[in-house]
């Protein structure tokens, strides 16, 4: 799970700016950096759970149990372990830019991930229906699975993030219901698309696999790709979801935010990319096209990635943010000026992003699907 919506436009330097490539990163910084709650960090989140608790998954049942035994199977039970696949990691010997983008990089992994499963093992914790309570607690166990995993990765750098004080003390943001489904489908279904990209060209590149955890993520990606159709099926309950005029307003501004966000926080981390081996605006597109492909599954239109103002628009929003982040390290007078005028450009930026014209599709008559990429 990886939400990361703005509630505003006010865009932030990323983590690694914030503690510059040179000064030594500490469980604490890094706990640190897990704990701020910006425009492109992960966040926390809480929800109406009595509204939860009350849906009915009988319009979606042979769906819903066939998805359920599915997960029950648990084919990625030892998956997350480290094996003799696992490379020695020279730390110490990694260029200090790529070493800092890439503690960055596991950071807001690990967070994003640990949020899902707070948010998953709240709902198991307070619910009483058997079909949701159930679904959450096998997406929970995967969750925790995967922040585990990352952590235990930071710790071979000297480094770890403090999960539990996370759970006491990160600020909780709050979203409906509905809010949840659309942005962690979209969380989920992105994430699918980023980690099997990632993955599928680290296998025509190995040169390129600086660290181990690359090898993981095909069956990683499963897991997110599997989380997605749960929250496919949850929307499909109620079909207003996605049919009232205003519910897709909220699904394009939704769409909007996550890949807008996704692009300027991938842009934050040049060095990262380049050590991959991968372009980042290809990787950008690429992402957004495997995602817009899979989410005709639930959602009754994509964006136009292929319309002129769509690419303009993303790089006026990432600008904009580089203009944000330069005010604040500026300070003073002329820093909140320079935020301020950064800030208006993005909302601008955005709002060209909103209004471009979305591309009308056909639904399936059933949402399930597998993975295919």
């Amino acid at each position: 799970m990886n939400i990361q919506t703005p509630k505003d436009l006010n865009g932030h330097a990323s983590p690694t700016a914030l503690h510059g490539t040179n000064e030594a990163m500490t469980s604490e910084k890094a706990t640190d950096v897990a704990m701020q709650d910006t425009l492109l960090t992960p966040r926390f989140y809480t929800t109406d759970f009595n509204e939860l608790d009350a849906i009915n998954v009988e319009n979606v049942r042979h769906d819903w149990d066939t998805l359920i035994g599915q997960m029950e199977a648990d084919p990625n039970k030892g998956h997350f372990k480290k094996n003799a696949d696992w490379d020695t990691v020279d730390w110490d010997g990694m260029e200090p830019a790529l070493r800092a983008e890439f503690i960055d990089f596991l950071i807001s992994s690990c967070t994003a991930e640990f949020s899902g499963c707070v948010l998953y093992k709240e709902m198991k914790r307070r619910g009483s229906n058997p079909d949701i309570t159930q679904l959450f607690q096998l997406m929970a166990r995967d969750e925790a699975r995967h922040a585990g995993f990352i952590n235990d990765a930071l710790r071979e750098a000297g480094i770890a993030v403090n999960l539990g004080f996370l759970t006491q003390q990160k600020k909780y943001t709050y979203f409906r219901p509905k809010f949840i489904y659309y942005a962690t489908y979209l969380s989920e279904k992105i994430g699918y698309a980023r980690y099997i990209t990632i993955f599928r060209h680290l296998e025509k590149h190995p040169e390129h696999r600086f660290h181990p955890i690359f090898k993981w993520f095909e069956e990683w990606c499963n897991d997110e790709f599997s989380h997605g159709e749960a929250f496919a099926l949850l929307m499909k309950t109620d079909p207003k979801l996605t049919e009232s005029r205003q519910n897709r307003l909220w699904i394009k501004f939704f769409l909007t935010a996550v890949y807008g966000t996704m692009w300027v926080r991938d842009h934050q981390r040049p060095v990262f990319h380049e050590a991959l081996g991968v372009d980042v605006t290809w990787y950008g597109m690429e992402v957004f096209r495997k995602t817009s492909e899979i989410s005709k599954q639930i959602y009754p239109f994509t964006l136009d990635i292929d319309h002129p103002r769509f690419r303009k628009g993303l790089d006026k929003l990432q600008d904009a943010n580089v203009q944000i982040a330069a005010g604040k390290r500026q300070r003073g007078v002329a820093g909140k000026i320079k935020q301020f005028i950064g800030t208006a450009r993005a909302a601008a930026a955005f709002a060209v992003l909103y209004s471009i014209p979305v591309v009308h599709h056909e639904r399936p008559a059933s949402t399930m699907m597998e993975p295919a990429y």
